[in-house]
């Protein structure tokens, strides 16, 4: 695909993938893989969320990518994945899985990470056999698992009925999202960003998330709306850590806080203050240190490596 996803320049820019690969999911969706760094390295997934791309990861990428093995792919319709007709929870988990088949040997485990709508990949995946075979440890950053319009705060008021309507017609609107204006700009950040993000970490998101296609935006809004996935919280046994912005309006730290009651094997809840809901740009060190924890201390490095 030629739309632009990312900035091509400076810190917000990914770096360019060691090699590339088309992963065919279950129902014959072509999803685009990206391989970063050594081959005999500790692997390490990347999830992005709603809107987003492999650029969303870009930091991750370029500090694992120096001692890991980092995969990232494009959800479907997202980046250089095509779109496909069917948008729903088990096709964020047939994806995963067909990902995790395609990028680790047998027996290989890695840690996955999934922001926002990657995050809730994971959970629609922890009972199927390819994950459980493949994860070692996750970690969950800006996400939740149910009542995702309830309560958000995007919309100022109190909550109730008034607020989840208009929350639901706001996040689910049809209408382009058209040029990344300085008014685009002010908007996306209130609605996903920390008052303290800087303008070109504003512009970088922007970037990425005005170039998730109209039709692909709107369909995954409709999923995200009914999404229940509080079973595949209580199935995701791996250690598990949790990440939330304390001024993330999509996801708020409440729902980090009940997906670590739920988890059966959490690590905590890292809140960061005043970080929005883009906590992989907005807070890329503690994301990816918390990243690089879970791996020295569940992954199992290959003999010879």
């Amino acid at each position: 695909m030629s739309r632009l996803t990312h900035v091509v320049s400076g810190p917000y820019a990914p770096p360019a993938p060691a090699r590339e690969l088309t992963v065919l999911s279950a129902d014959g969706a072509r999803l685009h893989v990206e391989v970063h760094g050594p081959d005999d390295a500790p692997p390490v997934v990347l999830a992005h969320g709603w809107t987003c791309s492999t650029a969303f990861w870009a930091a991750q990428i370029r500090e694992l990518a120096v001692d890991h093995r980092v995969v990232a792919y494009d959800q479907r319709g997202h980046g250089r994945s095509p779109a496909s007709p069917a948008c729903s929870a088990d096709g964020l988990a047939d994806d995963l899985e067909a990902v995790l088949e395609a990028v680790l040997a047998p027996g290989e485990k890695a840690v996955i990470a999934g922001h926002s709508m990657g995050g809730m990949t994971v959970m629609a995946a922890a009972e199927r056999p390819q994950f459980r075979a493949h994860t070692a440890a996750v970690l969950l950053c800006s996400t939740g698992s149910s009542r995702l319009v309830a309560e958000s705060t995007v919309v100022p008021i109190r909550a109730g009925r008034l607020r989840t309507w208009l929350t639901r017609h706001v996040l689910g609107a049809r209408a382009p999202l058209g040029p990344v204006t300085p008014l685009a700009l002010r908007i996306l950040k209130y609605g996903t960003m920390g008052p303290g993000s800087a303008p070109p970490m504003v512009e970088a998101c922007a970037r990425i998330v005005h170039a998730c296609p109209r039709k692909v935006r709107y369909a995954w809004s409709q999923v995200l709306d009914l999404l229940d996935l509080d079973h595949g919280v209580r199935r995701l046994t791996v250690p598990t850590a949790v990440v939330v912005g304390t001024a993330d309006r999509l996801t708020p730290p409440v729902q980090a806080r009940r997906l670590a009651a739920a988890l059966p094997n959490c690590l905590g809840v890292t809140e960061l203050p005043g970080v929005g809901h883009m906590t992989p740009v907005e807070a890329p060190e503690p994301v990816t240190a918390r990243i690089r924890e879970l791996v020295t201390t569940y992954v199992q490095v290959k003999e010879g490596a």
